[in-house]
């Protein structure tokens, strides 16, 4: 295992890869995903660059980690980003060339079954970035939300501290991407409710590692890119957040029961619990019973952590993951949990 290093950043005029290492969606819906590349050519001053498998449905494990190889491997491309998740990235992990990703570090952005790539970058020694991809984040109806777009900015282009900051408005009701008319408005979004502390009497600092919980659930039975050796995760912030799935209280108790008796969840020094998703197309929730689905959501994970990390400083509905803004987190980067001043800091 090797301590995590942030890469070169690109800057304005660069190109960027955009690949589909999860599903290629953007083969179904071209809409969001060209948005998405206009406003890295226009709002971001970024070349983006496709790839042979970015908008092919049905491509192979190997067609996509060819991809990637030839995104990392090329000189000119100063950073990689996915177009969206998927869930079967985890076939992809096999056929990469970890010596090639390793000479050739690079920003990576991404979320959800890109969970997969980020801990193999992790373990790689590359520290990557959750959050942003190109057909949720930058190809928002209208515009990006402003909390997304200036951390991304922050994320892509700048190293040092950036404090996070709770959403004043937030969603997690999607539209139809199918549907022309879903691009002629913003979102409708609801008053954010802030952060929810636990624990919260000191001051940690470690590095960031997680993600979508369900993708390290399947991770850890797969037994691929969790490191045997407990130790590397000593004194990290632990990141977790749920996807448009909507496991019930009862699956996020049982994975974080798991990860407790396989020793893991208690060698974090804090945990950033991500707001969350409480609405699908499968579940229409009403406001209502998003609620509470996702007060069942905390309190599964308050009874896992009282049973096997109940120490652990917890912070409540952080805006990452599935939600609506997506804040960048560095994923094996520096992130600072301040209780006392209930203020969290990450290193880009």
């Amino acid at each position: 295992m090797t301590t995590p290093a942030y890469p070169p950043k690109p800057s304005p005029g660069d190109r960027i890869a955009v690949i589909s290492p999860g599903a290629a969606l953007p083969g179904l819906f071209p809409r969001p995903h060209e948005l998405g590349l206009e406003r890295l050519r226009k709002e971001f001053e970024l070349e983006p660059v496709e790839y042979p498998a970015t908008r092919k449905m049905g491509s192979t494990p190997q067609e996509r980690a060819a991809d990637i190889h030839a995104a990392f491997a090329d000189p000119d491309i100063k950073a990689v980003i996915a177009t969206i998740g998927g869930d079967d990235q985890i076939t992809v992990l096999p056929f990469l060339d970890r010596e090639l990703i390793r000479a050739n570090p690079k920003p990576f952005f991404g979320m959800s079954d890109n969970t997969n790539l980020l801990a193999y970058l992790y373990n790689t020694g590359i520290v990557g970035f959750h959050g942003a991809t190109v057909m949720t984040a930058l190809g928002r109806p209208v515009a990006m939300d402003p909390l997304t777009a200036e951390s991304l900015r922050a994320a892509l282009f700048t190293s040092g501290e950036y404090e996070l900051r709770p959403a004043e408005r937030w969603n997690d009701v999607n539209r139809d991407w199918a549907d022309p008319a879903t691009f002629d408005s913003e979102p409708e979004t609801r008053p954010g409710t802030g952060w929810t502390w636990l624990n919260a009497d000191r001051v940690v600092e470690g590095r960031g590692w997680g993600g979508c919980l369900e993708i390290l659930a399947w991770l850890l039975m797969a037994d691929r890119e969790i490191s045997h050796d407990l130790t590397v995760y000593d004194g990290g912030v632990v990141l977790l957040e749920t996807s448009e799935e909507l496991p019930s209280g009862e699956e996020v108790f049982r994975t974080l029961r798991n990860m407790g008796e396989r020793g893991l969840l208690q060698r974090f020094s804090a945990l950033l619990m991500g707001r969350a998703k409480t609405w699908s197309f499968e579940r229409p929730n009403s406001p209502e019973e998003g609620d509470r689905y996702a007060a069942e959501q905390r309190e599964a994970v308050q009874r896992a952590l009282r049973a096997y990390a109940p120490g652990l400083m917890t912070v409540f509905d952080v805006d990452f993951g599935h939600t609506d803004p997506q804040l960048v987190i560095p994923y094996g980067g520096s992130i600072r949990v301040d209780g006392p001043d209930r203020r969290i800091t990450v290193t880009y």
